[in-house]
């Protein structure tokens, strides 16, 4: 009888034991300060992808640019040691260069331009991503960037007498300013407030919610009325984590995040409106160029446009494609 027994729990230790499915922790980086209302929704969907998948995948945050400026996160992106962040889409241009048509100065001139271009387009840069790597869950708009400043700027002539922040790592920023004959300061994004306090830099491109967002409306007295570029926010994730996932759990996660960057889009545009609102009660004021300088200002982004495609940074054609949606809606009336 013992040695039946012995004999079984030997048989039983030698079969290969079943193992449960495995759990993942997928590391986001994302510039967004913790507590923002984009924190609030990703760590939300972060907690309903967990409980969607018993536990199997789980989501790990570092906001506030912790992790460094986007160079380095895709960096540590492509070591293993993030597995995907939430970019202002320019950023990407380093692994999708296309994603620099969005941010291109003064190819739009309204939300409503903006979301027919998108009606198109989405696909087209969703699927130039996922060809680069990158698993993307959708587009959502922060809003114009303007130039807002310590001292108003109305002119290419006020804009020289400025120290204008430019982002470290962006091409198109940096082109058009050159274009300008301004001489920008580089900085990271993390940086910039304290640029501000410190006086290294004194003018700024941010959407009305980024510069809430950032606390730098504390520090800027005018704002000019004149959208410069296009701001937008992409969550992705790298195709090779992603792709460990068990096929119901990756179906979760696209579910889940798709859900909540539409959401975003929608409530981004309400709280960009709420934002601008906001920098008027603290004081902020407007003030507005001339038609002739704002023509000055966009011949000068179309120029950028053409250079930087010429040089490679971007498919020209495509931006050809982005151009005739854009005249053809104007010349329907749209505005």
């Amino acid at each position: 009888m013992l040695r039946r027994l012995l004999l079984t729990t030997a048989l039983c230790a030698a079969l290969p034991v079943a193992a449960g499915p495995a759990q993942h922790t997928l590391k986001i980086a994302t510039i967004a300060p913790d507590g923002s209302s984009w924190m609030v929704e990703m760590r939300a969907a972060g907690a309903a992808i967990e409980k969607r998948t018993a536990g199997r995948v789980l989501f790990k945050f570092y906001p506030g640019g912790v992790m460094g400026n986007d160079t380095s996160v895709l960096r540590k992106i492509r070591i293993g040691q993030l597995h995907g962040a939430a970019f202002p889409i320019g950023s990407l241009g380093e692994i999708y260069p296309d994603s620099r048509i969005w941010g291109l100065p003064m190819l739009f001139r309204s939300g409503a331009e903006v979301d027919h271009v998108r009606q198109e387009f989405d696909k087209v840069f969703t699927d130039g991503l996922d060809a680069a790597g990158f698993v993307n869950f959708g587009f959502a708009e922060g809003g114009f960037g303007m130039a807002m400043s310590v001292t108003p700027m109305r002119s290419v002539a006020d804009m020289k007498a400025q120290k204008v922040w430019v982002p470290e790592g962006d091409p198109v920023s940096y082109a058009m300013m050159q274009a300008l004959g301004v001489s920008p300061t580089t900085l990271p994004l993390t940086d910039v407030l304290t640029g501000l306090q410190t006086g290294l830099i004194n003018a700024v491109g941010a959407s009305p919610l980024g510069a809430v967002a950032f606390q730098w409306h504390t520090k800027v007295r005018y704002v000019t009325e004149v959208p410069l570029v296009f701001l937008a926010g992409v969550f992705t994730i790298d195709k090779k984590a992603f792709t460990k996932l068990d096929a119901a759990d990756q179906a979760a996660v696209r579910e889940v995040f798709t859900a909540t960057f539409r959401k975003l889009n929608a409530q981004n545009r309400k709280d960009n409106d709420q934002a601008r609102a906001a920098l008027t009660k603290v004081g902020i004021q407007s003030v507005t160029p001339t038609p002739e300088e704002v023509a000055r200002w966009q011949k000068a982004g179309d120029g950028v446009a053409t250079t930087l495609g010429a040089e490679g940074q971007f498919d020209p054609k495509l931006l050809e494609r982005v151009r005739a949606r854009i005249a053809a809606y104007r010349a329907a009336g749209g505005r």
